[in-house]
């Protein structure tokens, strides 16, 4: 397949791709990595009149650290950089782990933050990420930066609140408290494939192994990653014993909302949510699953 017929526009910097949005107006997409754009022209299921190539802006690529232990990471930082580097292994290992399950290396060569944010494919990993991460999403217009949290971001199948004469430029990942500890577990059908299913967990522990917080992710089991808050619940207040990781996991099925498709039917998923979720939290507590 060849994909139709398009002007093309290497935009050299913010302003002027965002002058190329306002000019061309629906009828435009940006391009990132490419990684999911390029197969749906080459399938025909879009058909831009203008491309508009965002790779020579170099301030949408790279991670910088805030004073205050803060990570800003450019809209076109790949995500081979944050399996590579050793700024993210120090301050955020969750995402280091994490893409490990994105694709395979050479799609992680070439494909961006940005891209997998902007696509909001609901069985990707960036989105769940972001929201277990509580980041904040920096979007660009000609009259600004406009700021939202990723939870707000995301809206629905393959949409999100990005509007269509702004660019996502920017992401900011708070930081971690000394001692956060992660879970990350995913089930696809092939190494490298999207997740049927997926769950992040985020939580900090005191000094008496009490969990003092808690954050559960689900993703790829409807039409955005979200956040399950009462299973999250299970766990904090006390010391988390195999008996609250089953209660959480089992929570976390109840209210898991989960779709039905040609991967996988929506009683599997549930299935898939007690599992990963019990595993998830098992992993962030540094012990060994014993539920399966």
């Amino acid at each position: 397949m060849k994909p139709p017929v398009f002007d093309y526009h290497r935009a050299a910097s913010i302003d002027e791709a965002l002058a190329l949005i306002a000019q061309h107006g629906g009828d435009a997409k940006l391009l990132a990595g490419g990684q999911s754009l390029m197969p749906a022209l080459n399938f025909r299921l879009t058909a831009p009149a203008a491309l508009i190539d965002l790779n020579a802006i170099e301030c949408l690529t790279g991670v910088k650290e805030t004073g205050n232990g803060d990570l800003i990471a450019g809209a076109m930082t790949r995500h081979r950089y944050f399996e590579t580097s050793p700024l993210i292994e120090r301050h955020l290992p969750l995402l280091r782990h994490a893409m490990g399950s994105v694709a395979h290396v050479a799609i992680r060569n070439r494909g961006t933050l940005g891209g997998s944010l902007c696509h909001a494919d609901p069985s990707a990993e960036w989105p769940a990420l972001c929201l277990a991460c509580d980041a904040q999403m920096g979007l660009q217009g000609r009259g600004g930066t406009r700021w939202l949290k990723a939870d707000a971001f995301f809206v629905d199948l393959f949409t999100t609140a990005l509007a269509p004469d702004e660019l996502l430029a920017q992401v900011v990942f708070p930081a971690w408290p000394q001692g956060r500890r992660w879970g990350f577990q995913e089930v696809a059908r092939r190494r490298g494939d999207f997740a049927i299913v997926g769950v992040v967990c985020v939580m900090d522990v005191d000094e008496g192994g009490v969990c003092t917080w808690a954050c559960i992710v689900v993703f790829g089991i409807g039409g955005r990653p979200v956040s399950l808050h009462e299973a999250a619940a299970e766990l904090t207040g006390r010391k988390p014993q195999p008996s609250h990781v089953l209660s959480a996991a089992r929570c976390a099925q109840s209210a898991a909302d989960c779709r039905t498709d040609h991967h996988a039917s929506a009683d599997y998923r549930r299935e898939l949510v007690q599992a990963l979720t019990a595993r998830a939290i098992d992993q962030a507590l540094g012990r060994e699953s014993v539920h399966g």
